[in-house]
Formats: structure tokens, C-alpha cells, sequence
């Protein structure tokens, strides 16, 4: 993906997901959205297992397993199915996706300065903090901007 791809796809997903980010309505209750709305509607697990085509006991086991976080999306999907709901899924990222970009990118640029300034100390050169602050922040956004896979890269931390 081109670097200004990356940037508009980024900003589309914040869009989307900014409403989601700070909801505490779409934490689960403790024993699952399953067995809440099951029982929110008054339907017995038999009732359930009939309308999801499979044994009666696997509804107890698929409410435990959504409970303990083991369950498969395709499972969620038939339960969703057969209560006359929609499963929704999605992985909502804790900040803005450019501010995570951004973060790292500042990461990884003070990494290389730090690099370099260690090679200016060896070699009795004094690194003025205001030319560093300036050359930090240029390639903080040049590395940003550019956001390819090289800035998730973990070697050096």
C-alpha cells in the first residue's frame, strides 16, 4: 500500500471506529452475550439448540465457551443466527490509528538519533539540543508519513 493510502485508510478506520473506542456498552456480560440475550427473551437452551441445529447440551457448553473467551466467530455467527441477531466484530484500537503511527514513528526516530548521537560523543563532536529536537521531529514525520512495515520492525528495542 502507498504511503498516502495508508494515511486515508487510516483516517476512514478512526472515523468508523472512533465511536466504538470509548464505549462500555460493548462489554460483554460476565456469563455472555449469548446466555443474556437467551435468557432476556425467556428461551430455553433447548429451544436454542433446536434453532441452531444441534444437540441441546452443546448450548450450555457454547454459553461457557463464549464466557471463557473460547469461542469461534463461526459459532457466535450461528447462535447470532438462530436469536435473531447480527453478530458484530471488531477490533478497536485503544487511540487513533495516526496517533499510534505517530508514536512509533517518534520511537523509532529517537532510536537513530540516539544512534548518532553516541557517534557524535565518540568522536568528540557536541550535538546541539536544539538542532537534535528539530532533526527528531523531521524524521519522526518523515517516518510517519512513510509508515511502511520497516516501523514495526522490533530490532534495537
Amino acid at each position: 500500500m502507498k504511503p498516502d493510502e495508508a494515511i486515508t485508510a487510516r483516517r476512514m478506520l478512526d472515523k468508523k471506529l472512533n465511536s466504538l473506542r470509548h464505549s462500555e456498552s460493548l462489554v460483554p456480560p460476565p456469563r455472555g452475550w449469548i446466555r443474556a440475550i437467551r435468557e432476556a427473551l425467556g428461551m430455553t437452551t433447548g429451544q436454542l439448540a433446536r434453532r441452531m441445529g444441534v444437540v441441546q447440551s452443546r448450548v450450555p457448553a457454547l454459553e461457557k465457551a463464549e464466557a471463557s473467551h473460547a469461542v469461534t466467530l463461526a459459532s457466535l455467527e450461528k447462535a447470532a443466527q438462530a436469536l435473531d441477531c447480527r453478530l458484530v466484530y471488531a477490533l478497536v484500537p485503544r487511540q487513533p490509528l495516526q496517533e499510534l503511527v505517530a508514536e512509533r514513528a517518534l520511537r523509532k526516530a529517537r532510536q537513530s538519533i540516539a544512534s548518532t548521537r553516541h557517534s557524535m560523543v565518540l568522536e568528540d563532536q557536541p550535538v546541539d539540543s536544539a538542532d537534535e529536537r528539530e532533526q527528531l521531529e523531521r524524521l519522526a514525520r518523515k517516518l510517519a508519513e512513510s509508515a511502511g512495515s520497516a516501523l514495526w520492525e522490533e530490532k534495537g528495542e
